[in-house]
């Protein structure tokens, strides 16, 4: 596989034109009458400036097409416009609008304001320098003129800090300065010139999958999201171990989750890229988990992989000969007999992970999850919600605080609100579980929590390597896995008061105790603080009991809870489905906890499963208890029959 991070990123977003069979000299209508190929989902492809250009020549045309379109099935394409100073010309958006029309195939435009780089770092325009400026809005201009509808790849962020912008910056945070000039580029250079050109674009800003960093490079997903048309998602997540930002699985859900609750009904989709993965079902895996969030659209980058000739390298896959929900070497063979003498390519993976889901996907209803609050413009703990979800807690992120949760969920991010601590005491006073974590109370212990609970951090790291359960008089309940070597991790110390508050799991080192899951009664409701280790990655070293008694608390509330390692993922929805997703090398044996549950009925294929006694959360709560076993890399769906 591909081993460097080649992030040149594209977007998509709901489109233009259902085609007659003469489009060649039609204009094409709105895409949306465009018949999507999957029953639950559009698919497009990005097409980038290089690619596009190649495209007007006929002759290249038919034959990347032909190779694409026996691959995969795909309702639209995002047709480059500019990148990195590379126009094309309006004769050949024109031809290649043409071209994709005759096949019936939406078009769309894009445009990608970058201005290069060096060294693997990208370059952005310095919006300080009249030619950037110049060239940034030419090159809206030209997407705006072909197309009622352009996408922003997400290359829409302010990197310089040239003297021209030092000077400009002035006292001014360099976060404050690149947001500010970032709404005014927006509106001045990207809207304003867009809809002079066009009054009928629709103009999308596709942001991308680093957003805990956003605002120090000038996105803003509060009042620029809201300027824009619309809004779409990178959920690219590539190798979780591999590449420079190391997202986790999860992510690939829950960031359209996030961006949804931003934007409701205004995030157009998800997009995936084939960069930076070790083994070919991490870019399944991707594509799945966009679409379990329930993305209306999910594009490919881009039009290069998806219509060349070569095979795509597997990876390695110890795991190849199980029967797994992405069993590429079965698709390999059935392709192989069908096409002799033409390889699988990445389109064609693309084609079997889509195909594999769609059927899915109409039995999930919309995505629940414990409400987590993180504001615009903050960061802390960085991406903790993403390692959580790969812990099996299903999280609906959301920018606003969930006033009406009973139980919500809160990360250093949260500090970012002056009100916090108000908000953290109303949703207590109405009889919530509030689950903050240490990272949080590290950032309010001076700022009015100990009105909450007296939790001081001293300050201290120490190194635990056992965890016990309980609280109370008695003895505890060891939770280390039986026949574990002990793993030993860093953790931050929290003070408290005994008997005001219960450390109801307890990490151990020699013969003292710290608190990794620590409670305090308030009003009616109940607070939490989960202990994060110094290296977040350390949550996946926690012993498996240890995991389903923090998932008991979260999980109080939601109708399902699982006891399985970490890698595994719970995907939830409002109409009583379920999803697991085994992220791991290995097949994991899961068990469910569905409340009020008689039998769980499969989505999909699987056997549906009847109950083998209870599962009992560390509050003495119990729900009927169902086993499966999970193989590596894949998933099982299922609804909840009462």
């Amino acid at each position: 596989m591909r081993k460097a991070c080649l992030a040149a990123c594209a977007l998509a977003i709901t489109g233009l034109a259902t085609v007659p069979a003469d489009a060649r000299t039609m204009v094409a209508p709105d895409a949306a009458t465009v018949p999507s190929h999957y029953q639950n989902f559009r698919a497009a492809i990005y097409i980038a400036v290089n690619d596009a250009r190649a495209l007007a020549d006929r002759a290249t045309f038919d034959r990347q097409y032909a190779r694409a379109a026996s691959q995969l099935h795909f309702d639209k394409v995002y047709i480059e416009a500019y990148r990195d100073h590379n126009f094309a010309t309006d004769a050949e958006l024109e031809r290649v609008k043409s071209y994709f029309r005759e096949k019936g195939v939406a078009v769309a435009g894009g445009v990608t304001l970058a201005a290069g780089g060096k060294n693997g770092q990208f370059g952005t325009f310095d919006y300080e320098l009249p030619e950037d400026r110049a060239e940034c809005e030419r090159a809206v201009r030209l997407a705006a003129k072909h197309f009622d509808e352009v996408i922003l790849d997400d290359f829409f962020f302010y990197t310089s800090k040239s003297d021209a912008d030092i000077a400009a910056k002035g006292k001014r945070s360099w976060t404050q300065y690149r947001l500010d000039t970032m709404r005014d580029v927006a509106r001045n250079l990207v809207l304003k010139p867009a809809k002079a050109v066009n009054p009928n674009v629709r103009m999308i800003i596709k942001y991308p999958n680093w957003y805990e960093h956003f605002q120090g490079l000038g996105y803003d997903l509060d009042q620029e999201a809201k300027a824009f048309d619309g809004i779409y998602t990178g959920t690219e997540t590539r190798d979780p171990t591999l590449t420079d930002q190391l997202l986790q699985e999860y992510e690939s859900y829950e960031i359209i989750r996030y961006y949804d609750n931003i934007r409701p009904g205004a995030n157009g989709g998800g997009w995936v890229d084939t960069f930076s993965t070790r083994f070919i079902d991490r870019y399944a895996e991707q594509l799945w988990d966009t679409l379990f969030a329930k993305a209306p659209e999910i594009t490919l980058f881009n039009w290069h992989p998806m219509s060349q000739p070569e095979a795509v390298d597997s990876g390695d896959r110890p795991w190849k000969n199980a029967t797994t929900s992405f069993d590429w070497d079965r698709e390999q063979s059935r392709w192989a007999a069908a096409h002799p003498g033409t390889p699988a390519g990445w389109g064609r993976a693309a084609g079997y992970a889509l195909e594999t889901i769609d059927p899915i996907l109409g039995a999930l209803g919309k995505p629940v999850g414990i409400a987590s609050y993180k504001p615009y413009q903050s960061s802390g703990e960085d991406f903790l919600h993403n390692f959580l979800g790969n812990l099996g807690i299903p999280v609906e992120l959301q920018p606003t605080y969930p006033t009406d949760a009973k139980t919500v969920l809160l990360t250093e991010a949260a500090a970012a609100d002056s009100d916090i601590v108000a908000k953290i005491e109303a949703s207590l006073r109405g009889g919530a579980d509030v689950i903050v974590t240490s990272g949080l109370v590290a950032a309010l212990h001076d700022k009015g929590f100990a009105d909450l609970a007296e939790w001081t951090p001293t300050g201290r790291i120490v190194s635990v390597s056992h965890f016990v359960q309980g609280f109370g008089a008695g003895n505890g309940k060891s939770l280390d896995d039986d026949g574990a070597e002990p793993s030993s991790m860093l953790i931050p110390e929290t003070r408290f008061y005994t008997n005001d508050s219960w450390a109801t799991i307890r990490a151990v080192a020699g013969k003292k105790g710290y608190p990794v899951l620590l409670m305090n009664h308030y009003s009616k409701g109940t607070l939490y603080m989960l202990t994060v280790p110094e290296n977040q990655s350390d949550l996946y070293r926690l012993p498996q009991a240890a995991l389903t008694q923090i998932r008991s608390v979260v999980g109080r509330h939601s109708p399902v809870v699982i006891d399985a390692p970490a890698g595994v993922a719970l995907f939830t929805y409002d109409n009583g489905a379920i999803v697991v997703q085994n992220y791991s090398d290995t097949a994991v044996d899961v068990g469910i906890g569905a409340e009020g549950a008689t039998r769980l009925d499969a989505i999909g294929g699987a056997a549906a499963l009847k109950p083998q006694g209870e599962m009992t959360g560390m509050m003495g709560d119990t729900r009927p208890a169902f086993a499966t076993t999970i193989p590596p890399h894949s998933f099982k769906a299922y609804r909840i029959a009462r």
